[in-house]
C-alpha cells in the first residue's frame, strides 16, 4: 500500500492496456491521490509527458507534495470535461498518447468524514467533488420534493423502495433538517422494510445521490465526446468504472465509435463506415479474488479499453 493508504484499481491491468511509451504523452483525467499518475512516470523517459485533471482540492494537494519538481508532469485542477480546452491550450489536442478515466471517489474521499461520502463515518452531508461549486447533498435534500428524490433514487441509485425513502426523508426533514450522514443512513434503514445481506441498506442511495450532486454520469459523456479529438492515431483510452451505470456508458460509447455511422441497408460497402472513432481492445476486465481481497473496493472495478484509429 502506498503511504497515501490509496491502492489504485486494476494498475497492473491499465498499464498494460495503455501501451506506455518512454516518449509519450498521457492524460490522467482523474487524479485522485495520485496511484496511477505516479506509475505512468515510473514507465515514462526524461521526454515523455503526464497531465492529470481533478477538481478536488485534496488530491491538488497530494500532487504537489508528491511531484513538485518533476518537469514531465503538470496538474490542473479542474473536471475532466475540460479535456480537450485544456490540451489545445497547450498544443497537445490529437496527440495524447493515452487518456485514462478512473470514475468515482477515492478510497481517502470516502474515509474522510468530513466529505461526506460514506455512510460508514458520521460527517457533514456535502458529497462534493470540489466543495467550493454547486449544491451540497445537504442543500438538495432540504429543497427537492418528494417525486425528485424518488427518481433520483430509482434512477440513479436503482433503489426498489425509492419512493418509500423519499416520503420518510421529506416527513423527517421537516422535523429536523437532515445534515449528518449517519442521521441520513439512519433514516434510509428505518424506511427499508427488508435488507439485503451484506450490504448496508444505504449503499445505493448515498451512490444514487452523490452522482446527483456531482452530475457525474452527464461529466463522463461530456468527457468521453472529446476523446475522439484528444487521442493521437493508435492512442488508448482506459476507463474504470464503479457503478453498472458509468460502465454502461463505457461500454455503449466504445460500441458507437467502434460501429460508426449506420449504413442503410441494402447499400454496397466499401470502405469502413463514416464516423467510426475507435476500435474496442478486449474484452472488460475485473480484479483478480488476490486483489479484491487485499482491497474489497476493487470488486465492483470494470476496465475497459479502446483505441484511436489513423
Amino acid at each position: 500500500m502506498e503511504k497515501t493508504g490509496h491502492r489504485p484499481v486494476l494498475l497492473a491491468e491499465t498499464l498494460t492496456a495503455l501501451c506506455i511509451r518512454p516518449d509519450g504523452v498521457y492524460v490522467d483525467g482523474t487524479f485522485g491521490r495520485g496511484g496511477h499518475t505516479g506509475a505512468i512516470l515510473d514507465r515514462l523517459g526524461p521526454t515523455g509527458c503526464l497531465i492529470a485533471l481533478d477538481q478536488d482540492p485534496e488530491a491538488e494537494a497530494e500532487a504537489l507534495a508528491r511531484f513538485t519538481g518533476d518537469g514531465r508532469f503538470e496538474f490542473v485542477r479542474t473536471s475532466f470535461t475540460r479535456l480537450l480546452p485544456e490540451l489545445e491550450a497547450r498544443g497537445l489536442a490529437g496527440r495524447v498518447d493515452g487518456v485514462l478515466l478512473d470514475l468515482g471517489v477515492s478510497s481517502p474521499q470516502l474515509d474522510t468524514p468530513e466529505r461526506g461520502f460514506s455512510f460508514m463515518r458520521d460527517g457533514p452531508l456535502d458529497m462534493r467533488m470540489d466543495p467550493m461549486r454547486g449544491e451540497s447533498a445537504a442543500q438538495w435534500l432540504a429543497r427537492a420534493d418528494e417525486a425528485e428524490i424518488a427518481g433520483v433514487l430509482k434512477t440513479l441509485g436503482e433503489e426498489r423502495f425509492a419512493r418509500r425513502i423519499a416520503r420518510h426523508l421529506v416527513e423527517q426533514r421537516a422535523v429536523m433538517p437532515i445534515e449528518r450522514t449517519g442521521r441520513l443512513a439512519a433514516l434510509i434503514a428505518e424506511a427499508i422494510p427488508r435488507h439485503e445481506r451484506h450490504k448496508h441498506p444505504a449503499t445505493r442511495s448515498f451512490q444514487a445521490i452523490r452522482l446527483y450532486v456531482n452530475r457525474e454520469l452527464e461529466a463522463l459523456d461530456e468527457c468521453l465526446a472529446q476523446i475522439p479529438a484528444v487521442l493521437a492515431p493508435g492512442g488508448r483510452l482506459a476507463v474504470i468504472s464503479f457503478h453498472s451505470l458509468e460502465d454502461r456508458s463505457v461500454k455503449r460509447f466504445i460500441r458507437r465509435q467502434s460501429q460508426g455511422e449506420p449504413v442503410p441497408r441494402g447499400l454496397p460497402v466499401t470502405e469502413p463506415p463514416p464516423g467510426r472513432t475507435l476500435l474496442k481492445i478486449g474484452k472488460a476486465q475485473r480484479a483478480g479474488d488476490d486483489e479484491v481481497e487485499a482491497n474489497p473496493r476493487a470488486r465492483s472495478a470494470v476496465l475497459r479499453v479502446a483505441e484511436r484509429l489513423a
